[in-house]
């Protein structure tokens, strides 16, 4: 269990220490803010800082740092080291960023955000992305907690109706219409912090199980380093793309503007942003400590993981919860695994509709400008509810990562302008820019053209994006690098 008391340290301290450089680095001030500046009664509106945490954490955890951090565990107790130092020198730094940035530009859509500092194209790019992804993450945000709500009806022996994960997916989907174009302080800024809550002693009720239970030992990342994928799936770059919310999520930087809106101070940033992305880290270490301890591995692989997980996303998080709290317990953690990644849905459609709002213009303090906006979002979410589950979600991780590179440069390319260290961004966007085009030539659902080609075209591809970034630097008026 050192290994993960260490990185759970590590994970606090990230907070304390670099998450502070990294706020003195954007230097926060006393500007008067959107949520003072514009306030709508909409969108804009000024929330307590305690509150914009817990919001924060609910809209970007869902089942990202829960069922990513659990397939993140078949590659062993190696993982813990993507999701520490991940959340720290990564995913802290990007949902920070996107955060302040959006800030500083009115509270501005990510899209938005990338066009003003990498130019109209990438504009148009970040638009498309970041609109897929949404609608992406709220049709899977719907569709898993429809299962494991059937999941659990089932055990309870109820039918009919109650039992089909076609009548819950479509009222979860209704709940979403409800939620997406109302004032975020009116459901949202209400019942969310609770919710947070619940997922934060969720957490905590299956660590504590573990570590109650002389039968699981978190096993040592020294004594198990190598990889314990039973399939042979390498590291790099399939286990950093799998765990996606649990170290970085490009996901998060379409949050962030949310609570960007409902800031009263710039200095609010670094417990909003950066401590949410932490919170997230510690969640995901917790979920994949549990998926190393709890099952049995076979010749050095992680055999009784790989059969939990094939049973669904659903039951695998069943059974943990069973494992670790039983009945009690159990009832609490159903709550929140139910509940939270519904609460990531709804933002997720919400942020889709600001985006297409900034996108197209449209003000959305007026009701049915903002309906016209909804129809059409649900409607998609609905269709592609249908569709393959796993699929899905292996295009949502993907376009998730390839979605948080781009953020990244963003963030460095202001911080140039700014004649900052744009070297906190620069390292990270360089390392996800390999992450992502690695994947993108290596998986089956991309080009598939495995490692011997995946491998030396993602490395070659992040130095060239790498210098693209010098060479725009270069064009900027009266600056050099």
């Amino acid at each position: 269990m050192i290994s993960f008391f260490v990185c759970l340290a590590l994970l606090l301290g990230g907070y304390f220490v670099y998450g502070r450089i990294v706020e003195n680095t954007f230097a926060p001030d006393d500007r008067e803010t959107p949520a003072v500046r514009i306030n709508d009664g909409v969108d804009y509106v000024v929330m307590p800082q305690w509150k914009l945490f817990l919001v924060q954490l609910l809209n970007i955890a869902g089942l990202g740092p829960i069922f990513g951090a659990m397939q993140g565990a078949l590659w062993g107790p190696v993982v813990f080291l993507w999701i520490t130092f991940g959340t720290i020198f990564a995913g802290g730094v990007h949902d920070y960023f996107s955060g302040m940035l959006s800030e500083r530009n009115d509270g501005a859509s990510i899209s938005e955000v990338c066009g003003i500092y990498l130019g109209g194209f990438m504009k148009n790019v970040m638009r498309i992305f970041s609109v897929v992804l949404l609608v992406m993450v709220g049709t899977v945000f719907a569709v898993g907690p429809a299962g494991l709500i059937v999941t659990l009806i089932q055990k309870g022996g109820i039918g009919g109706i109650l039992a089909s994960t076609e009548f819950w997916l479509w009222i979860i989907l209704a709940y979403y219409f409800i939620a997406t174009f109302l004032s975020i302080d009116k459901i949202i800024g209400r019942v969310y912090p609770l919710f947070g809550i619940c997922l934060i002693i969720m957490a905590l009720g299956v660590i504590f199980g573990i570590f109650t239970n002389s039968a699981y030992g978190i096993p040592e990342i020294w004594e198990h380093f190598g990889n314990m994928h039973p399939a042979g799936t390498p590291v790099w770059s399939v286990m950093f793309i799998t765990v996606a919310c649990g170290a970085i999520s490009g996901f998060h930087s379409t949050q962030s503007p949310l609570m960007a809106r409902c800031m009263k101070s710039e200095r609010q940033g670094h417990f909003v942003f950066y401590g949410a992305m932490v919170a997230e880290g510690v969640i995901a270490l917790i979920w994949a400590a549990a998926g190393c301890s709890l099952y049995e591995v076979t010749g050095g692989l992680s055999t009784g993981l790989s059969a939990v997980l094939g049973n669904g996303q659903s039951a695998a998080i069943y059974d943990v919860c069973a494992r670790t709290m039983g009945g009690v317990g159990i009832a609490l953690a159903m709550v929140g695994v139910i509940v939270c990644p519904i609460t990531s849905g709804d933002t997720a459609f919400r942020s889709a509709r600001l985006v297409l709002a900034d996108w197209f213009k449209i003000n959305q303090s007026e009701f049915g400008k903002r309906l016209m906006l909804c129809v059409p979002l649900l409607g998609v979410g609905a269709f592609i509810g249908h569709l393959d589950y796993t699929i899905i979600w292996r295009y949502f991780s993907w376009t998730n990562q390839t979605l948080a590179m781009i953020v990244l440069w963003t963030a460095s390319m202001y911080l140039f302008r700014e004649k900052k260290n744009y070297w906190m961004t620069a390292v990270p966007a360089t390392f996800m820019s390999a992450v992502s085009m690695t994947y993108f030539f290596y998986a089956d659902e991309c080009l598939g053209l495995g490692t011997a080609v995946a491998y030396p075209a993602g490395i070659v591809l992040a130095a060239l994006f790498l210098g693209i970034f010098f060479h725009a630097t270069k064009k900027q008026p009266g600056t050099e690098v």
